[in-house]
């Protein structure tokens, strides 16, 4: 007899939102982006040209939705697309929560990533030649903030593996440290001159090619909101959210371990590695329990965010890193 063994993670299929119901709310999304059926021939063309202005704000809006992919689940409901795209951490705007509506300063095209450091042959890419290079899924991720609240989302993207790839890294390329944009212009965040901008984040080349990292290009089935980190955001669902590094510009190989954003800043409080752990506190506050967002319910925190049989391994023979912070 076959017994098939839920993962820790996994959602029991008594509790699950049924796949009919989530596909149908978002068909539902998709048709009301579209906007309503056009009937005469002058609202046909105005039509066209809502569409068309829409393309040129964000190309890649054809892409999606993608299809699920069902290995990566979830153990509780979605949080409310309002609320996942309106309640952001993104200091290159601020530090207020509420910073989506600056957001949308944001130009997304034309967008040039470079890949570089210890590979091949170093290269620069545009957006949408990238994504036309990816394996696009939707994969239902857990996101857990170093601030003791969560969030519960649909991603759209590449595994992150499939960059590393394509990037073809040299065996002395050990870590991947990745740089948001930076344009004080823009981003008003960036001109409080405390901060070491731009911002920096970095994996081990062994993390970045676990098949859990995640590069996200959209979000509840449409291209990624600025305010989330168009138009190239990481997902490592097993970190907490600051290792999460948004509006990527870069990717570089590097054979020693950057120096992260927030490590820079207080490395007593913000480490490299940055493992959900519930049973080492922040130095301020403890990390035990979590704040569902859209709910009143707090609900225990697990290790690597109850990821652990995916990404534990990664870790073995480390106990003189600080791996949980």
């Amino acid at each position: 007899m076959l017994i098939k063994r839920k993962r820790g993670w996994e959602l029991p299929e008594s509790q699950a939102t049924p796949e009919s119901i989530f596909l149908e709310r978002r068909r539902l999304a998709k048709a009301l982006a579209a906007g309503p059926l056009l009937l005469g021939a002058a609202a046909l063309v105005g039509g066209r040209v809502g569409e068309a202005a829409a393309a040129e704000a964000d190309p890649s809006a054809g892409l999606y939705p993608v299809k699920q992919n069902m290995r990566y689940r979830l153990d509780r409901p979605l949080t409310d697309e309002k609320l996942a795209t309106t309640y952001n951490n993104y200091y290159e705007f601020g530090s207020s929560k509420n910073i989506w509506r600056g957001a949308q300063d944001l130009p997304i095209r034309p967008w040039s990533v470079s890949i570089g450091g210890l590979v091949e042959e170093p290269f620069e890419i545009g957006i949408d030649e990238l994504l036309a290079k990816m394996p696009l899924e939707e994969r239902l991720y857990r996101l857990r903030c170093v601030e003791a609240w969560s969030m519960a989302v649909p991603w759209s993207g590449f595994a992150l593996a499939e960059l590393v790839k394509l990037a073809r890294p040299l065996a002395s390329g050990k870590y991947l440290k990745m740089v948001t944009l930076e344009d004080y212009d823009v981003m008003p965040g960036q001109r409080a001159g405390w901060y070491p901008w731009p911002y920096v984040e970095g994996l081990t080349v062994a993390e970045a090619s676990n098949e859990l990292a995640f590069i996200a290009t959209g979000l509840y089935g449409k291209p990624i909101p600025k305010q989330n980190g168009a138009p190239l955001r990481l997902a490592v669902p097993w970190k907490y959210g600051f290792k999460s590094i948004k509006s990527i510009v870069a990717f570089e190989f590097t054979e020693e371990r950057p120096v992260s954003f927030w490590e820079d800043i207080q490395s007593r409080e913000y480490g490299f590695w940055a493992n959900v752990n519930p049973e080492v506190p922040h130095p301020r506050w403890s990390q035990a329990s979590e704040q569902v967002l859209g709910t009143d319910e707090k609900v225990p925190t697990q290790l690597y965010n109850g990821y652990g049989e995916f990404v534990a391994d990664l870790y073995a023979g480390m106990a003189e890193e600080k791996l949980y912070m």
